[in-house]
């Protein structure tokens, strides 16, 4: 028996609110197969439908027959794969600060990947964006139905001209506490009125080849969501191979260049490599995750790699299945923390080789964990929707949780502003990228401040630097990576100036702050893992004083390769800081002690001089100001000052040119 075709509209809420269970409307054409659908572009609720057998117009509010049919027959294109397909992104949904000019999204056979096409300039054009159709209706079905024939207004695509979206009334933003006063104070929209920041004409740029690490073959290049996918200290680099074995590459940053065709030794992991991270006290010591469930301990010779290792000098085992990531402690040394599949998070002393703490409260994957800047507390997102924070050494649950992204794609988390925020990278329910900020004082109050940032598969990677309270981020196989300040008032995440690299990244790990040229004001140093090579990017801040020392960027910097403390003093419930150092050089003097230049005395434009004057008055000093200009006419011109030259000289000079003096003959 065959069932006849049918049409449901759907009217979906905000994502904060619960979706409808049930269609709006159902329409039943009744005249064949349906192939076709389309609303209407300037008229609401008018819906054009396309069977096989002919084309009916819809009033989709009167609910009943349609307003019109006609009975020719279409002409339509069959594809050979009816499941894939390619859409257009609305116009204003375009990141035109990028210079976005189109983005599309590609139905492939088990995702959906959006591909944007971007003109390689910087800022927002207006010769690249006119002005576009906007969202508000021109009519109802009822006007067009009856002879309207309105344009749907255009708006424009300049960030600060466009109209502002409404607020979703379900939804309210819960109160910040005010870091001076401690009462409360309403959060703003982060997106009006922002301050500029030092940082807002950051600079990223690829440095020089001869600096780069070029060659590089059989790469691994699909690492798990929780891998940085390649990991650096100031000595060397470790990158996974697509080899069997889980074969791990050292090269030494000493020795850029093209990597030789031969073979390298490399460090044999024995099992597939789900994350890994170098010592940040031991640049031999390098930490391997397996898929095992273990986790091993490799030593590098100095030097690097001079045969391939086979034999770790310690491993790890306790986790019941395979392992998402591990991180060293900031503070103290041979202390490491690993999350697992099996839902738990353990410490591990590397001194006594023994798991020393095992976390719960975890309800789904981990995305991410990040220990706070004094070493004390541990911050964790999970799948399961939430925030959490640990305090390791009191209790083996959460002190505090909160709510987290939507989204189930994958997460980071970071801590900013010397620990008191707790920022987290992530997906809304709708699959766009965003930054959120939580206070750490109080998780379950939810964000404070949050920032949609773009649309793409992968999880956004931050690094976040806190001498100057920027956070660099970038996803793999991105080509964008984007600049945040973040300060600890309104509106808290101040976006800056991007960097683009030529071709789609693989990753993006950062150097020690002492690897900066201060000189040039840089303020982090980053390496680009590419399909093939490893290339060095400085993030520079334009100033126009840079033969002086930028003090009000380069505070006093920690010396975080030096521990605090040892893993059993930590464990103890000992605390510990790291000392800091400057980064100016001897011979630099602090541009706050630049000697202060005369005032330049501004003239205000001749219109406001000639505003309230006659006719007669603007003539007249028009005429002596361009008197002036000329000079003095009685006066001698340059010219007549210059010394000559000798008539014999200006003979020749002038035959060589076919001049003649007139005195001869020709």
């Amino acid at each position: 028996m065959d069932v006849e075709p049918f049409m449901k509209l759907w009217h979906l809420c905000d994502p904060e609110q619960e979706q409808p269970s049930s269609p709006e409307l159902t329409l039943c054409p009744g005249q064949g197969k349906l192939e076709l659908v389309q609303f209407h572009p300037t008229s609401s609720d008018l819906l054009a439908v396309s069977t096989s057998k002919s084309v009916l117009i819809w009033d989709t509010s009167r609910r009943d027959a349609p307003l019109a049919g006609s009975n020719k027959s279409l002409s339509h294109c069959l594809t050979d794969t009816s499941t894939r397909g390619v859409a257009v992104v609305p116009k204003l949904a375009l990141d035109v600060m990028s210079c976005e000019v189109m983005r599309v999204l590609q139905l492939t056979d088990s995702c959906i990947v959006p591909i944007s096409y971007q003109v390689p300039r910087k800022e927002f054009h207006e010769d690249l964006y006119p002005d576009t159709v906007g969202t508000t209706p021109a009519m109802s079905a009822v006007e067009w139905w009856g002879g309207g024939n309105k344009q749907v207004e255009k708006v424009s695509l300049h960030p600060d001209k466009r109209p502002k979206p409404k607020a979703p009334p379900a939804k309210q933003t819960p109160a910040k506490k005010d870091l001076a006063s401690g009462g409360s104070k309403e959060v703003r929209d982060t997106s009006v009125d922002r301050p500029t920041s030092k940082f807002r004409h950051i600079q990223g740029a690829v440095m020089h080849r001869n600096t780069h690490i070029t060659n590089m073959r059989g790469l691994n290049l699909t690492t798990p969501g929780e891998c940085d996918g390649f990991c650096v200290n100031r000595e060397r680099v470790a990158v996974p191979l697509a080899i069997s074995g889980g074969q791990i590459a050292i090269f030494e940053r000493s020795q850029p260049g093209r990597v030789p065709d031969t073979a390298l030794p490399t460090i044999q992991n024995s099992v597939n490599v789900v994350d890994f991270c170098w010592d940040p006290f031991d640049t031999q010591r390098l930490a391997v995750a397996g898929d095992d469930a273990k986790i091993r301990l490799w030593r590098v010779p100095k030097g690097g790699l001079t045969e391939t290792l086979t034999e770790p000098e310690l491993i790890l085992q306790g986790h019941t299945e395979k392992i998402y990531s591990i991180k060293f402690h900031p503070l103290a040394s041979g202390l490491l923390v690993s999350s697992s599949y099996d839902l738990t998070v353990r410490l591990w002393n590397l001194d006594s080789r023994e798991q020393v703490k095992l976390l719960s409260g975890h309800e789904d994957q981990i995305f991410g964990m990040a220990w706070s800047p004094d070493g004390k507390l541990l911050a964790t997102v999970c799948k399961d929707g939430k925030v959490r924070i640990y305090d390791p050494r009191k209790s083996t649950t959460p002190i505090q949780e909160g709510p987290g992204p939507e989204g189930p794609r994958g997460a980071r988390v970071v801590w900013v502003c010397g620990g008191k925020y707790v920022l987290v990278s992530g997906f809304d329910s709708r699959s766009e990228r965003g930054l959120y900020l939580y206070s750490a004082d109080s998780l379950s109050s939810g964000t404070i401040a949050t920032t949609q940032v773009d649309v793409s598969p992968s999880t956004l990677i931050p690094f976040y630097d806190p001498d100057t309270s920027v956070v660099i981020l970038t996803g793999k196989g991105d080509t964008r990576v984007h600049i945040y300040e973040i300060v600890p008032e309104e509106p808290y995440l101040i976006e800056c100036s991007s960097f683009n690299s030529p071709e789609p990244h693989k990753g993006l790990v950062f150097l020690p702050k002492t690897e900066c040229n201060v000189r040039d004001v840089e303020i982090a140093v980053g390496l680009l893992l590419t399909k093939a090579s490893i290339e060095p990017v400085a993030f520079r801040v334009p100033r126009v004083k840079k033969e002086f020392f930028q003090d009000d960027i380069y505070s006093d910097t920690a010396v975080w390769w030096e521990p605090a403390l040892t893993a059993s003093a930590w464990l103890s419930g000992s605390n510990g800081q790291h000392k800091k150092i400057s980064l100016k050089p001897k011979d630099m003097t602090p541009v706050s002690e630049a000697p202060k230049e005369a005032p330049v005395r501004k003239y205000l434009p001749s219109s406001v001089y000639l505003e309230e004057k006659t006719d007669e008055q603007k003539k007249e000093e028009l005429l002596s100001a361009m008197v002036a200009k000329l000079g003095n006419m009685d006066d001698p011109l340059p010219q007549e000052s210059f010394q000559g030259v000798d008539e014999d000289e200006w003979v020749s000079k002038c035959d060589g040119n076919r001049w003649m003096d007139e005195s001869q003959p020709e």
